[in-house]
C-alpha cells in the first residue's frame, strides 16, 4: 500500500504474534541483534538513493532526536 510519495506500509500474514515473540525471546537469549546504520533525519535521501542502488550495507534507522517540527 503507497501513501504520499514513496511512502509505504507492509507486513507479513505468516506467523503471528506467538511466533514473533518466539523468535525475539530466542535472540534475546542468544544476544543476535539487527545491524543498522542510525542516521539523521536529513541524511534519508541519500540513504534512499543507497537502498535503489543495492549499495546499503545495514537497515537504515533515522534518529528521532533529529526530527523537528519543520522535518517531521
Amino acid at each position: 500500500m503507497t501513501f504520499g510519495n514513496r511512502l509505504s506500509f507492509a507486513g507479513s500474514a505468516v506467523g503471528g504474534i506467538a511466533g514473533t515473540q518466539e523468535v525475539l525471546n530466542f535472540c534475546a537469549r542468544h544476544a543476535i541483534t539487527p545491524q543498522v546504520d542510525i542516521i539523521p533525519v536529513d541524511q534519508i535521501n541519500g540513504a534512499y538513493d543507497k537502498v535503489v542502488a543495492a549499495e546499503a550495507r545495514y537497515r537504515y534507522v533515522i534518529d528521532a532526536s533529529t526530527l523537528t517540527p519543520s522535518n517531521a
